[in-house]
């Protein structure tokens, strides 16, 4: 049986948590979040916490694989319309180089040609020198547009270049060394 699943979900005085038709919707001050909620799951919603449970006890061993998934994912929600969620990406290497540009980000990593991405309208990036900043109220969307720009130039374990998380640790790797005779 899930741990996580059985606690209880306090609700921040400004944020709204209703479930209807298959989804649950999260209202906050950042914004609003929408995910669907499968049906081997009830909540009970009070003015002040949340409480996810299963339907069917009879069948838990099915069920207990997403309630400890989608209560985790119910606190993200929370946490992000109220806190929100970042990371920082670092660019490392001689010539490497990131700009924002409105609603897409260039990155100069080694390549021939600068690399493009469009930014999702929900994110606000920032660049400053070697340091990307991504902030936004969906924890997955900026989870996965971090790694997008990080799987562009990996950090290279051999001369420490590329592009990795700022709290990352590149274990460096002894190059071939010169045989004397």
């Amino acid at each position: 049986m899930s741990r996580i699943g059985r606690q209880t979900i306090v609700i921040p005085t400004d944020v709204t948590v209703t479930a209807a038709a298959g989804q649950v919707l999260v209202k906050g001050p950042k914004g609003s979040l929408k995910r669907p909620w499968p049906a081997a799951l009830a909540l009970a919603i009070t003015a002040s916490e949340v409480k996810v449970s299963l339907r069917d006890a009879s069948r838990a061993s099915e069920q207990s694989a997403l309630w400890g998934t989608y209560a985790a994912h119910l606190k993200n929600m929370i946490r992000g319309v109220t806190e929100g969620f970042g990371k920082s990406l670092l660019v490392e290497g001689i010539g490497y180089k990131a700009v924002v540009s409105s609603d897409t980000i260039i990155l100069n990593a080694g390549f021939s040609h600068p690399v493009v991405r469009p930014i999702p309208r929900e994110l606000k990036v920032t660049v400053e020198k070697n340091l990307i900043n991504i902030s936004g109220f969906d924890r997955e969307l900026v989870g996965q547009f971090a790694a997008v720009i990080r799987a562009i130039r990996p950090p290279d374990p051999y001369k420490g270049k590329g592009i990795r998380y700022a709290d990352e640790v590149v274990i460096r790797k002894q190059g071939k060394k010169a045989v004397t005779a």
